[in-house]
């Protein structure tokens, strides 16, 4: 990576139930989580995060920031306020979303668990330059970890129930943690067995 990194294109861009999340202080936020859409584009990201999930708030799942394979960087929630993002970690953390296909649209069959799209260039270069200004507005922000590093939950597979598969994988094996932690000062968090 570069030394000398592009400035960031930050998009604001709310999602209509911003405001009804529950608000936090800066010094909560000590994590960032690493996810990837697994959805084939940005709209259907967006679409996604707009549905509500949660009748009595009036809310639904969503990452604060969304890297699209062209290095454009969408804030739908601002950090802060708490995202629905990562079971058990929500309050603490702050939910990057990659946009990549994962396994979609078979997320949970086991035939289907491969997830080939690499992660552009202008997405890492991007990723990058958010981590670093996360990190410095942030000064407790120190640690960093995939989905897949939290939610190690496997359940039965759609295709055949009598096998398991992983329920979260995102980011995936094509995130280049190297290049990425090699580049910030964020240390990778991995949940207790």
């Amino acid at each position: 990576m570069p030394a000398d990194l592009p400035p960031l294109n930050l998009l604001p861009d709310p999602l209509p139930y911003e405001s009804r999340l529950e608000s936090r202080a800066p010094e909560q936020v000590d994590l960032v989580v690493i996810h990837c859409t697994e959805l084939p584009d940005l709209k259907t990201a967006r679409e996604f995060g707009e549905s509500v999930l949660y009748q009595e708030s009036g809310t639904g799942n969503s990452g604060h920031f969304y890297v699209d394979r062209d290095g454009s960087v969408h804030q739908y929630i601002q950090p802060r306020y708490v995202a629905h993002h990562t079971r058990g970690y929500n309050p603490r953390s702050i939910g990057i979303e990659l946009v990549n296909t994962g396994r979609y649209p078979n997320w949970l069959d086991s035939r289907h668990q491969a997830m080939d799209e690499p992660y552009t260039a202008l997405q890492i270069t991007a990723l990058i330059r958010l981590l670093q200004e996360l990190s410095a507005q942030y000064p407790r922000l120190q640690f960093i970890a995939g989905h897949e590093d939290l939610d190690t939950t496997r359940v039965p597979a759609s295709d055949d129930p009598s096998l398991e598969v992983a329920r979260k994988r995102d980011p995936g094996p094509q995130f280049p943690w190297g290049d990425v932690l090699a580049a910030i000062r964020l240390v990778r968090l991995q949940a207790a067995p």
